[in-house]
């Protein structure tokens, strides 16, 4: 199910993603924060649907203004450990990885999923970008579905 929100004018095409941090300083104050702060903090999302002959709004936190978009959960691309990536299984990641230089880097961390909770896979998408793991951790990557609004 989509949600209408204000994105700034950059972000909004259809099919680019993003992840809601919540509310800005800049936000303080503003005629719009209303229909702007509606995503749930932390979670990744994907626009789905421009609004045809919206106006672009002038905005403190985004130069460019905002204007309306549909917009749904995304799915997380996430490094997972291998006896636990199976489509439909649910899991949690790893644990935090200091090897930031690493090609899976951003799937041992990524943005949109947090370490304290369990996501369902909805795909096993195999190997992982690295060669081996610094951390020695046997590794799958995966798609977690997108969560319920």
């Amino acid at each position: 199910m989509s949600t209408l929100t204000l994105l700034g004018e950059r972000l909004a095409e259809p099919g680019s993603e993003f992840v809601y941090w919540g509310e800005a300083s800049g936000c303080e104050g503003c005629p719009y924060r209303d229909q702007c702060l509606t995503l749930t903090e932390g979670r990744r999302y994907r626009v789905t649907e421009v609004r045809e002959n919206a106006n672009t709004l002038e905005c403190a936190v985004h130069a460019d203004g905002v204007i309306a978009v549909e917009v749904e959960p995304a799915t997380v691309r996430a490094n997972v450990a291998s006896e636990n990536a199976y489509a439909g299984s649910k899991t949690a990641l790893e644990g935090p990885c200091p090897h930031t230089g690493c090609p899976s880097h951003p799937y041992c961390e990524p943005t949109g999923a947090d370490f304290d909770e369990e996501y369902r896979i909805s795909e096993v998408v195999g190997e992982p970008p690295h060669d081996y793991c610094m951390l020695d951790r046997d590794l799958t990557l995966v798609e977690f579905e997108a969560p319920e609004e």
